[in-house]
């Protein structure tokens, strides 16, 4: 695949204060926070640490659909804790594949451990609606290659926490530091 950069970061596209809540908050109260904010996900934190997320579909999945009650449920019940985040200072381009890559249409955006915003689809789609056509014409592409190893992507080392080229082993990315 011929890479391709469009010379914008993360950085300038994300939506730089995501919704967010805590661990603690409602299922019922995180439901109101996203309506009323007319976002499909919220970020959970725990002092400007990120810890989890939430989606629509989480909500619809993990809640209704069992029938559980959202008044007691906790976010950290039901929050994704394995998140595929990325530096604000690459390449739009490499968070599209990254999002396409890993089927997620939102990209939490960390420096060093520290959340500072969330790219989406949708960010990508103002900034740059060229590069959704060319997304969509990859998505092939990408699921066929979903069949061959990936060998590194860009993000945090899950164990020394530093920042850059990762291999994801067994859910955790890991950096070729920490993998000697």
């Amino acid at each position: 695949m011929k890479i391709m950069k469009t010379g914008i970061t993360v950085r300038e596209a994300m939506t730089k204060k995501p919704v967010t809540a805590t661990p603690d908050t409602t299922i019922q109260e995180c439901a109101r926070i996203m309506s009323k904010s007319q976002v499909g996900s919220i970020v959970i934190q725990e002092k400007e640490k990120l810890i989890g997320i939430i989606s629509e579909k989480d909500l619809v999945e993990k809640v209704v659909a069992n029938a559980l009650d959202v008044s007691k449920l906790k976010a950290k019940d039901i929050m994704k804790k394995s998140l595929i985040t990325i530096s604000p200072n690459q390449d739009l381009y490499d968070a599209m594949l990254l999002m396409g890559h890993e089927e997620i249409r939102k990209l939490p955006v960390v420096e060093g451990k520290k959340l500072i915003g969330l790219l989406t689809a949708k960010d990508i789609l103002k900034i740059e609606p060229a590069l959704f056509d060319i997304f969509f014409s990859k998505i092939e592409e990408l699921r066929e290659e979903d069949e061959k190893p990936l060998r590194y992507t860009y993000g945090t080392c899950d164990k020394c926490g530093s920042e850059g080229p990762v291999q994801k082993i067994k859910n955790n990315f890991v950096c070729s530091s920490c993998l000697k």
